[in-house]
């Protein structure tokens, strides 16, 4: 007999197990879920647009200071993918580029953020309780698709800086559009939405139902820095998970006008071709920690900001509302 169901009414602050009544009253135990649940029914109507500006200014916030603060991590990681063969990394300007891609992280998280919170809550009222994993899921593949035609190129105009090909993010724009067209921005997109749409999907499902869990055992809300660790966790297994399809993604975005992969199938066969299957795991380790760190930052700073978010709406819905104040 597995575990009993695990479910967290929203209806109230307490955190409650289905399993804490029929233990004693009943039996025999109702047959287990698969699937931490989130009780939703007799909540307030979705304020769609409330839900949206609150997750733009949280997702905007969280993604500028993870950008920020782990930036040279991920231009070694990309520096290191970058490589063939006995190529020499170098170590200078590990900030390059950081300018042009906060101008596109900014909008990107903000973006992702405020279109997954409110999808999230919708569908957590369509799916059954007993499946809010898929809802979750569903969530982040949705927002990862919304904020990828920011995302790609950001993250073309990024490393092309990393690696050296560009002085400044504007020269980069200009001289890729110019050599290459307006599709050079989205060089390496399918690559991109290969990856990103199930790490968006895998990552903020297990951070969210990690968070569930841990709200069932602890009977309360989280604070910064449990949030923090599950963060953590959920972003270093992801990042793990998808290195492979990192690195194509990287190598496609970074070849320029050379052309050295025609496609996503092609870099593969190349990769395994000239390097064997190990350069797939290339930039595992910065990789690894710079996720799981920013995912540790990330959720503990997007909690954070999304309560005082939510805090400053009501605060003004008060104010706006005498018939709210005590």
């Amino acid at each position: 007999m597995g575990p009993p169901i695990l479910a967290v009414d929203t209806r109230s602050s307490a955190v409650s197990s289905d399993a804490s009544s029929s233990k004693f009253h009943h039996p025999i135990m109702e047959t287990p879920k698969p699937f931490s649940s989130v009780t939703v029914g007799g909540e307030k109507p979705l304020n769609f647009l409330r839900v949206f500006c609150e997750g733009i200014i949280a997702g905007g916030t969280a993604g500028v200071v993870v950008e920020t603060v782990l930036y040279p991590i991920d231009t070694i990681k990309t520096r290191l993918q970058a490589a063939h063969g006995g190529s020499k990394i170098h170590w200078k300007g590990l900030y390059s580029g950081l300018a042009g891609n906060l101008a596109g992280v900014l909008p990107a998280s903000a973006v992702f953020v405020g279109i997954y919170e409110p999808t999230k809550r919708k569908l957590l009222e369509v799916f059954p309780a007993n499946l809010s994993a898929f809802a979750h899921l569903t969530a982040g593949a949705i927002g990862g698709a919304a904020s990828s035609l920011i995302r790609v190129p950001t993250e073309v105009v990024k490393q092309r800086m990393q690696t050296g090909q560009f002085a400044s993010a504007p020269d980069a724009v200009r001289l890729i559009i110019a050599k290459e067209g307006f599709r050079g921005l989205y060089a390496g997109y399918s690559s991109f939405l290969l990856r990103d749409l199930p790490f968006d999907a895998i990552q903020f499902c297990i951070y969210e139902q990690l968070r569930i869990g841990y709200k069932i055992a602890a009977r309360r809300e989280l604070n910064d820095p449990e949030n923090a660790v599950i963060g953590a966790f959920a972003g270093a297994i992801t990042g793990a998970v998808t290195t492979p399809l990192d690195v194509m993604k990287t190598r496609l975005m970074v070849q320029g006008s050379a052309n050295q992969y025609n496609g996503l199938l092609n870099c593969a066969q190349t990769i395994i071709r000239e390097e064997g299957p190990a350069a797939f795991l290339k930039g595992i380790g910065p990789r690894v920690l710079w996720i799981g760190i920013g995912g540790s930052i990330f959720f503990s700073v997007l909690e954070r900001t999304k309560r005082l978010a939510s805090q400053w709406g009501s605060t003004e819905d008060t104010k706006s509302d005498p018939s709210k104040q005590q």
